[in-house]
């Protein structure tokens, strides 16, 4: 990141072209988020100044949130100022729904944050700048958030095939503000900006003023802290992907190897491991109790600690994190009639037309073929020549965690059970060579 010294308004220009060249920008293809307030509008500006001595053309994407009764006219605003300047304006209008306990402000940036994903680019500039980082470091602080949550925003970082980059991350708002009075520019004002019921509101207008008071420069101290943070973040992930080197294989983590770390590096360790997995992380107690449970339960003991709607879990000594699948009702009982595909609670199965090889169609066709969930108690004979075995038992032997066998699709032809997944098909149903077959796969539901 820059450096946080103060930053005049005839300086703007050459500090972002600084930082678009650090990111190649001439070779990318360059979006900007624009919502049509003051901050946006002056990186507009900017990069209309830049684009022809950096060599560089750009769009702009504004998302519509639909939760002002002037959203209409932000739009408006957008799509004209883009027209008067001859740049590409894309819209898009999101749906703003709240999960249990979130707030609109969070519920608003995620939808924005999905958006913005979608924009056709490979660099998307967002406008972020000092204040913002300011009021975000103390907004985290005040949740209780680790060195990560605490880094605050970073000037870039990659989102899937992108690279968000925020070049004006280490400009105060008033000198945004003095630049755009000098160019004479309009913009959009956010009469929702004023209401100190947000909490981002309620520290730039209640807490902030009287910080400055006696700490004039708190938006640089504040930002060089996130910083200090941010590196702190990395060395922790550093020291993780060291104590993981060796305990980390098919995507699973060696329970032992949390049990031979301090709790610290532990947790540290389950923390970055479910990150990697793309794992919403618990919060901080339940995350300990994971972390407790994993390290004290008996060798054969299994784990699994729920939180939202994922799990950690432990099965043979081997821990992982994932979404809980929705539970197969028991009285589940969903015909197949020949379709491609079978949408079921949490996965869909899939029916791929063979010849020679897997579930013989001719055997299927005597009795009505349903996809059930478990019962207990059920018997599979995998092998001609050999009695017939219980599931349970089958199973157990295949090393199929308990979380997973409870929601197993099963495949009957009348009351024969003829497939499971991961053990495979009865031998009275294999379809022989030049014979009409097919063949299940399960996956994730869509």
């Amino acid at each position: 990141m820059a450096s946080s010294k103060r930053l005049r308004p005839d300086d703007l220009a050459a500090h972002v072209a600084t930082l678009l060249l650090r990111h190649e920008l001439p070779r990318r293809q360059v979006a900007l988020a624009l919502s049509g307030g003051l901050d946006s509008v002056v990186l507009f500006h900017l990069l209309l100044d830049l684009r022809q001595p950096l060599g560089f053309d750009f769009s702009a994407f504004h998302v519509h949130h639909g939760l002002s009764p002037r959203a209409d006219r932000w739009e408006a605003f957008c799509a004209g100022l883009c027209a008067a300047h001859g740049i590409p304006f894309e819209a898009r209008r999101v749906d703003v729904s709240r999960k249990p306990g979130e707030s609109l402000e969070a519920a608003a940036r995620e939808a924005r944050y999905r958006a913005l994903a979608s924009a056709s680019a490979d660099l998307l500039l967002l406008a972020q700048h000092l204040d913002d980082q300011a009021e975000t470091l103390l907004l985290q602080l005040l949740r209780g958030a680790g060195a990560k949550g605490l880094a605050a925003m970073p000037e870039a970082r990659r989102s899937g095939d992108k690279i968000l980059l925020r070049p004006l991350l280490d400009v105060p708002r008033d000198t945004l503000r003095e630049y755009a009075k000098v160019r004479g520019l309009a913009w959009e004002e956010d009469e929702s900006n004023e209401d100190v019921g947000f909490d981002r509101n309620f520290l730039r207008h209640e807490v902030f003023p009287v910080l400055e008071r006696r700490f004039p420069a708190y938006r640089q101290t504040l930002g060089r802290a996130s910083r200090h943070l941010a590196e702190t973040a990395h060395l922790l992930d550093e020291l993780a992907q060291l104590d993981g080197r060796q305990g980390i294989r098919d995507g699973m983590l060696d329970g032992e190897l949390l049990r031979q770390l301090s709790f610290p590096r532990a947790k540290n360790l389950l923390r970055h491991y479910l990150a990697q997995r793309q794992v919403p992380l618990p919060d901080t107690s339940r995350l300990e109790e994971a972390v407790r449970q994993l390290r004290e339960a008996g060798e054969g003991a299994h784990v699994r600690v729920r939180f939202g709607d994922y799990e950690i879990r432990r099965y043979r000594g081997w821990v992982d994190g994932a979404r809980r699948s929705p539970d197969f009702p028991s009285e589940m009982r969903t015909p197949w009639g020949g379709e491609d595909e079978l949408a079921l609670p949490g996965v869909r199965l899939c029916f791929e037309r063979v010849e020679g090889t897997g579930i013989r169609l001719e055997a299927l066709a005597a009795q009505p073929v349903t996809i059930r969930a478990r019962q207990g108690g059920e018997r599979f004979r995998p092998a001609c020549g050999r009695p017939s075995r219980s599931l349970k038992n089958l199973l157990q032997e295949a090393a199929i965690p308990p979380w997973r066998r409870e929601n197993l699709p099963l495949l009957f032809c009348g009351e024969d059970l003829v497939w499971v997944p991961e053990i495979g098909i009865d031998c009275r149903y294999w379809a022989s060579p030049g014979e009409a077959g097919v063949i299940v796969r399960v996956s994730d539901a869509v």
